[in-house]
């Protein structure tokens, strides 16, 4: 899988293969430069001959951006009327039928009305892959499904529109658009990013200067780690010794109770930890005799399948286990599928079971020698700002 940025070598892969490519730009904030960037390319590509249409773009009224649309092929976007409010949004049918060789596709992490085929633009994105088409996406980096805790946690900012790590990973190309925090600061005091009203309020709150540097700092590790799981495939023809050396490091697992509170904090822990690994990664949850879906009620059950659906949007593999002790089928599980990690939510058991060392995370860490045992804790979730 190839990380390179020119637009001749896309091209390289849009002519091979039945499925679509996929090749996406990263930033760390509006107006890094994303959709100028795409456009740029689309120009391009357009001068090499290749079919070339604007699935969905999204200029802002920047002057600049806007300029680039002209001499591209727009696919006019799909009017729906939603609880009285007409709100348009990518048309993928019209796409699909139009069937161009490559289709430029912005802010991919955008929620789709619930008339919609899909709930998310991303999701669009797959079918257009499926049919062939080849896509050229962006988004920022903050909107990584795994990242939104430590988002929250180093900005104060809730990221409400997500999407998942696997979608990151299954692209052919990744592209990161770097831009010094104080040349962005200027970019929108010169009202290049939002109108100059909204400018005061926008430095107040989400573009801090520190907001913006850790959010550099996310998208500069996020792309890096890209490019080494690129580096870590197996080649072809490379067989079991590849998928052998990604192991070495030893496959994650997730342990998922019937209903955890803070599911979605274990889920994106073990998507990064796998990501960072270049491995596998399990999600577990053992069926207990009291935990049967009849014994269990049904907002404990609607919790478990909404878990189960975000983990295997993260990329894992879910897996339902009966057993009458959990532990032990934890640790079963993990000897005989190659795990070297298990995160496990500090239990909130009553406190005479975790005083006696009955807690679920405390006999982990006693019984399960040879693994290394992440023990994770949850700290209160504050209310944040939407950027």
């Amino acid at each position: 899988m190839t990380r390179r940025s020119r637009a001749e070598d896309f091209l390289e892969l849009v002519e091979r293969g039945r499925r679509g490519r996929l090749k996406l730009y990263i930033g760390f904030a509006a107006g890094v430069g994303k959709t100028y960037r795409m456009l740029e390319e689309a120009h391009a590509l357009k001068r090499r001959g290749v079919d070339v249409v604007l699935g969905f773009v999204e200029s802002h009224d920047r002057a600049d951006t806007q300029a680039l649309v002209e001499g591209l092929e727009v696919v006019p976007r799909k009017q729906y009327t939603y609880r009285d409010v007409t709100v348009e949004e990518m048309d993928l049918d019209a796409v699909l039928a139009r069937k161009p060789q490559v289709a430029v596709v912005d802010e991919l992490a955008h929620t789709n009305l619930p008339v919609c085929r899909h709930r998310k633009r991303y999701q669009d994105v797959q079918a257009l892959l499926d049919a062939g088409i080849n896509v050229i996406g962006a988004f920022n980096v903050q909107h990584l499904e795994s990242l939104n805790d430590l988002v929250e946690r180093a900005t104060g900012v809730t990221v409400r529109e997500t999407l998942p790590d696997s979608f990151l990973k299954a692209a052919d190309q990744v592209v990161n658009l770097d831009l010094a925090v104080e040349d962005l600061h200027e970019r929108l005091r010169t009202g290049k990013i939002y109108a100059k009203d909204k400018v005061p309020r926008a430095l107040e709150r989400f573009f801090t200067e520190e907001n913006l540097a850790t959010l550099r700092e996310l998208a500069l590790r996020e792309v890096a780690e890209s490019l080494d799981r690129a580096t870590a495939r197996p080649l072809p023809g490379e067989g079991d010794d590849g998928s052998q050396r990604s192991a070495a490091w030893g496959r994650v697992l997730v342990a998922l109770s019937s209903y955890p509170r803070h599911a979605a904090t274990l889920l994106r822990r073990g998507s990064r930890m796998a990501g960072r690994l270049n491995t596998d990664w399990f999600v577990v949850y053992v069926e207990t005799p009291r935990e049967a879906p009849h014994l269990i009620d049904a907002e404990a059950q609607r919790h478990l399948l909404t878990n189960i659906e975000k983990a295997k949007e993260l990329g894992a593999e879910v897996v339902r286990l009966r057993a009458r002790d959990p532990v032990e089928g934890i640790l079963d599980f993990a000897r005989s599928h190659g795990v070297g990690h298990i995160i496990v939510g500090r239990s909130h058991q009553p406190w005479w079971k975790q005083r006696l060392g009955r807690a679920v995370d405390m006999r982990l860490v006693r019984e399960g020698r040879g693994f290394d045992i992440h023990v994770v804790a949850f700290e209160p979730r504050e209310e944040g700002r939407r950027p």
